[in-house]
């Protein structure tokens, strides 16, 4: 019996050794790990900020949508959104009169110091589109936000 006990023993070791040869470390690079982070981080403000802004719209905060967006989106940015909305006579982060039922966002690649973020507004007629954010890494700050590139 001792000597079965010796050989199981020997051969989960075995494999435990063949296993680490074959699929590697457990844990990813550090490049990797920096980039996961910059995905979540800019995803993350970016939800937090349609979030918060849609509850100012809706009425269900304590902020209004102009302390939102001074909270989270760069002076210019702002003050663009201003001009569009006044032109388009909507709400220019929504850029609908209705704000949506829901939202999803996506990471779609980091350069320069900034990451770009889409989010997928949904209305509860079914239509969705696509608005891309642009998040500068040193700060968070949501510096702008257009339709997706043709």
């Amino acid at each position: 019996m001792p000597n079965r006990t010796r050989l199981c023993a020997a051969a989960a070791a075995a494999v435990a050794a063949a296993t680490l040869l074959t699929v590697g470390p457990l844990s990813p690079p550090a490049s990797a790990a920096a980039t996961a982070a910059q995905q979540s981080r800019a995803q993350a403000r970016v939800n937090d900020f349609f979030r918060d802004y849609r509850q100012a719209v809706l009425h269900k905060s304590h902020s209004t949508p102009a302390q939102v967006r001074a909270r989270y989106l760069a002076p210019d940015l702002d003050k663009r959104l201003d001009a569009w909305a006044l032109k388009h006579d909507a709400d220019p982060v929504f850029q609908d009169r209705n704000a949506p039922a829901s939202w999803k966002t996506r990471y779609e690649g980091s350069g320069a110091g900034h990451s770009t973020v889409v989010l997928t507004e949904r209305w509860s007629g079914g239509r969705s589109q696509e608005v891309w954010y642009s998040v500068r890494l040193s700060d968070l700050t949501i510096n702008d936000l257009e339709a997706p590139p043709k």
